[in-house]
């Protein structure tokens, strides 16, 4: 169904859901560049992303683990698909290369709330990446994706070396 807008050479006729569409679109993209901007001057340690090529709706993170924790100084790259109705709907996000964790599954999908049932339009890139960075050290073993991960989790020594012989083999020799 179209709808009559008057304009200065007569009456413009529109798609409704359409032009929603667009305006949707136009607002997550100007969203996503001042995203850009307070990530770039945030400063926040072991956290970056930029949007993957000119591609506003695609972007590739990298999170390094935090101090501290068994993950500490592993870097991870991730990808961020934002939606048509970002910020009123969340990205998509996904660790690319292989992350052995109690809420990550062996395809890269994370279980975080925030990116699920909790999301808000009021969180950013620089929220969510902070948030998988702390989920790091601080996993939810109460719901997790990787059952042998959240098991193995109460014993830091044996999670540890079993998390750095997967990075070594998973991760670092597929990056040389």
């Amino acid at each position: 169904m179209t709808y009559p807008f008057p304009g200065e050479a007569g009456e413009i006729h529109f798609d409704l859901p359409t032009f929603y569409h667009k305006i949707q679109y136009l607002q997550g993209k100007t969203m996503l560049q001042q995203e850009l901007m307070t990530l770039l001057t945030s400063g926040d340690p072991g956290i970056s992303a930029f949007p993957d090529g000119d591609n506003l709706f695609k972007w590739i993170a990298t999170i390094t683990g935090p101090d501290g924790t068994v993950y500490e100084n592993l870097q991870y790259k991730l990808t961020l698909d934002f939606p048509s109705g970002y910020p009123y709907q969340a990205p998509t996000v996904k660790f690319q290369c292989p992350c052995y964790h109690p809420n990550v599954d062996h395809h890269g999908n994370i279980c975080l709330d925030i990116l699920k049932e909790k999301w808000s339009a009021l969180y950013d890139v620089r929220t969510i990446l902070l948030s998988i960075q702390s989920l790091l050290g601080e996993p939810n073993n109460d719901s997790p994706l990787n059952v042998r991960a959240a098991e193995l989790w109460s014993n830091q020594v044996a999670y540890k070396k079993l998390l750095l012989e997967k990075y070594d083999k998973e991760v670092r020799n597929k990056d040389s």
